[in-house]
């Protein structure tokens, strides 16, 4: 290679195509990868809400001692506060006959009745989140034996 001349400065026409061949080659190979791999997040992002949702309900029957759900949802929703039954008065747990407010078995704000002074009547509330949020990006249905569906991902 040939010193430059006084004066002489920049690259030749020879370098600048070959930087911009190199960068025309990792760009055809980077922007189609990216893209899979944002479709990728949202679909487990969506799978993901679905099992935190499934588990919160699970979780609901439990501490509620229930075997079904009295009032399965089949519309969708995605409001948590009246997801998936706001609608049962009992008189037992996760009810709101007792010094509560809300009526139901709901996974956000659900309020469950218990013996405070440990004189054998539920005598207190106490407010339960199964879930973060009130509202889901996707919406949901669940039947009587808690098996929830997600019809829509929100994503």
């Amino acid at each position: 290679m040939r010193m430059p001349k006084r004066g002489e400065k920049g690259f030749t026409l020879i370098e600048l195509l070959i930087v911009v061949a190199i960068l025309g080659v990792l760009a055809a190979i980077v922007i189609p990868n990216v893209g899979r791999f944002i479709g990728r997040g949202e679909t487990e992002a969506a799978a993901t809400e679905l099992e935190n949702i499934q588990s919160a309900v699970l979780s609901m029957m439990v501490d509620n001692g229930l075997s079904t759900l009295p009032n399965p949802v089949g519309s969708a929703t995605s409001d948590m506060g009246a997801f998936p039954d706001s609608t049962t008065n009992a008189t037992a747990k996760g009810t709101s006959t007792y010094g509560g407010t809300k009526a139901g078995y709901i996974l956000y704000q659900h309020e469950i009745a218990y013996d405070s002074d440990g004189n054998g009547t539920l005598d207190d509330v106490q407010l339960v989140n199964y879930v973060a949020t009130s509202t889901t990006k996707g919406t949901y249905t669940v039947n009587s034996a808690g098996t929830v569906n997600q019809t829509t991902t929100g994503y």
